[in-house]
């Protein structure tokens, strides 16, 4: 089978697909991005993800094709939309987005997705136990590995912590939101993680997301007993997790 696969990753805002490299984990030829179209209904979606497959220059029909998109996924069903039309939910977007670009296409969740490529390539590989990842955004995504294997759609950004679903006071949205410090954010932090240590006891903490890249801020004020540590995959942890499990679901 083909070393080479396509990922795409959908968000609320941007749509993002490369070529993969799925031996070494890295993207071959250039990445190609599109704007996420307003209301993000689900043909118009799968339009622009149809157009972004045929302008990646290192595309071949033979290639699998996997998705990851801001939802829980079962079975290539879409069951929640965060950002998007809520005509995903109870959608087969394995079957729509198949249709649409004429081969066989798998679609999981995005934090899976990026969990996936932390533990095939990056900051998690060959780490034993059990790793949680994390994605600081909108919200907080989150996937849980037990050795190595994914436990799928783990919404653990949504734990109840004083009251509250802690995302919405915890996530990088809320600190921008309430313009805090990275000090400030970090006492949050704090609180959310301790949560996930007291609940789960995780050998390792990963943090994904676009602040991760200032990760210097602010996970060296986190005291935790489990090591915490940026991703390593960044903004292309989607498209390698998606490329990497859409090989794994043809076999």
């Amino acid at each position: 089978m083909s070393k080479k696969a396509i990922g795409i990753d959908i968000g609320g805002t941007g749509i993002k697909g490369a070529v993969v490299n799925l031996k070494t984990g890295s993207l071959i030829g250039e990445r190609v991005r599109y704007e996420t179209p307003a209301g993000g209904k689900p043909q118009d979606i799968a339009n622009v993800v149809a157009q972004l497959v045929l302008e990646l220059p290192d595309a071949k029909q033979d290639m699998l094709v996997g998705i990851c998109f801001p939802a829980i996924t079962r079975n290539g069903v879409t069951m929640s939309a965060a950002n998007v039309s809520k005509d995903w939910i109870g959608l087969d977007a394995d079957e729509l987005f198949t249709s649409s670009l004429g081969r066989p296409v798998h679609v999981i969740n995005d934090a899976d997705a990026a969990g996936v490529a932390e533990i095939k390539f990056g900051a998690a590989k060959d780490v034993d136990g059990l790793v949680i990842m994390t994605t600081l955004g909108t919200g907080i995504g989150s996937s849980l590995f037990i050795n190595g294997k994914l436990v799928p759609n783990a919404e653990l950004g949504h734990l109840e912590i004083e009251g509250v679903d802690y995302e919405s006071k915890a996530s990088f949205a809320a600190k921008e939101r309430e313009n805090l410090s990275w000090q400030q954010w970090a006492e949050r932090l704090q609180k959310y993680y301790s949560t996930l240590e007291r609940l789960f006891t995780p050998d390792l903490i990963i943090v994904g997301g676009g602040v991760s890249k200032q990760h210097e801020e602010f996970l060296p004020l986190l005291k935790l007993n489990a090591p915490i540590v940026p991703a390593a995959k960044r903004n292309n942890a989607g498209i390698l997790g998606a490329a990497a499990l859409a090989k794994k679901a043809s076999k």
